[in-house]
Parts: C-alpha cells; structure tokens; sequence
C-alpha cells in the first residue's frame, strides 16, 4: 500500500461520504430490492430489480475505493509559517498573460477538483507552485504555451471559504 497525500479537510470529505453510503445509501438500496422484489413474482424479467442489484454493486465499489482511500492517507498539515506554498493551502495567482487574477488550494491527487477551486500537487501548475513563496513567478509549459502566473498571497485554507464549493463533479464531493 503506497499512502497517498490529503489535506486534514480532504480526509473529512472522504470520511462523511464513506458514513453516508455505508449508511443512508445502503439503506435506500436495500428498500429499492426489497420493493423490487415484493413487486414481481417473475425475477428474470424484473428490471427494476436488476437496476437496484447493479446499483448496489457500484455502491459497494464506492465503498471499498473510500476505505482503501481513508486507509492510505498520509494526512499533511501545511506549515503557515515557513512562507512557502504547502500542500493544503491556498494561493492567489495572476496570470500574467491575460492579468486575471486566480484562486486555487493545493491539495493531493485524490482531493482535486478543479471547479471547486483545488488542485492537485500532481498536476504541472501544482508542481510548478509547490514551495514557492510569494512575489515569485511560477512557468508552467502547457499545450498552448508556456504560462506564467505571479504569487499574489498565501494563505491557510481552513480561513478561506471556497467560492465554489457548492460544485459537484459526477457525485465527488
């Protein structure tokens, strides 16, 4: 098992959504075959049945990826202290291509979402970003060119409400 870096706010993510399915999730299942079944004698041909099944399966997955997900975690705490951009803070960019001024959190791979305004150490601007301080210009060579972006300011995450929060990419939350 490799552990995987998460801010302490990405792992309570994990965490409730872990609760919520292996609560109220497996519960609305377990109704959804129970009336399924109930409702059909013949269960070859009961669709609704099936569905739910199938439903469960992807349910159950989604359960397992969380577990295995909370059970890697190497929860990192930036230091807000040390000047420099960390893993679970944020940064206030300006593109210095088009002067438009940027917010991101730097987070671990599994935490990333970018239309909520996080992204991951991994990807070339989180790398780019990582340990700088600000005033620096950070490059990033992208497929339309190389990009560059000035660190405005460097702040704790936990002390910034994210403007986009409310968000949601395909049930990730």
């Amino acid at each position: 098992m490799t552990q995987t870096l998460i801010t302490p706010a990405g792992l309570a993510r994990l965490r409730e959504e872990f609760e919520r399915l292996t609560t109220i999730g497996r519960h609305e299942i377990a109704e959804r075959i129970g009336y399924a079944v109930s409702s059909e004698r013949n269960m070859a041909e009961n669709g609704d049945y099936h569905d739910a099944r199938e439903e469960q399966a992807l349910l159950e997955r989604r359960i397992t990826i969380l577990q295995e997900r909370i059970a890697d975690a190497e929860v990192v705490a930036p230091d807000a202290e040390n000047g420099v951009l960390d893993v679970g803070e944020r940064v206030r960019l300006r593109d210095l291509e088009n002067d438009e001024e940027i917010q991101y959190e730097l987070v671990g791979s599994f935490e990333a979402n970018p239309f909520a305004g996080r992204i991951s150490i991994a990807s070339p601007l989180g790398r780019a970003l990582l340990g700088r301080r600000g005033g620096e210009v950070a490059t990033v060579d992208a497929p339309k060119g190389r990009l560059r972006f000035k660190i405005l300011e460097i702040q704790e995450a936990s002390n910034v409400k994210l403007r986009l929060e409310a968000v949601s990419l395909g049930g990730a939350s």
